[in-house]
């Protein structure tokens, strides 16, 4: 009994550290419309955009055309 109580634990936590890992986005472009992104967008300054993966490929959005980003709670 007690081994399946720990496994339970141990389970339950490691679902919720892996939940917690992502933290959706939206980018509100200048232009209006907005973009959701899986995980919140890595700005790489040396090209000036900002960068995410989804459905494993890698976008990409103009610094300049990101008026704003929020998480998503």
């Amino acid at each position: 009994m007690r081994l399946i109580t720990s496994t339970l634990v141990v389970v339950l936590t490691s679902m919720g550290l892996m939940a917690g890992c992502s933290s959706p986005s939206v980018m509100h472009k200048r232009d209006g419309t907005q973009v959701v992104t899986p995980d919140e967008p890595k700005y790489d300054k040396k090209s000036g955009f900002y960068e995410y993966e989804e459905g494993g490929r890698k976008i990409q959005i103009n610094k300049d055309d990101v008026k704003k980003i929020e998480e998503v709670n």
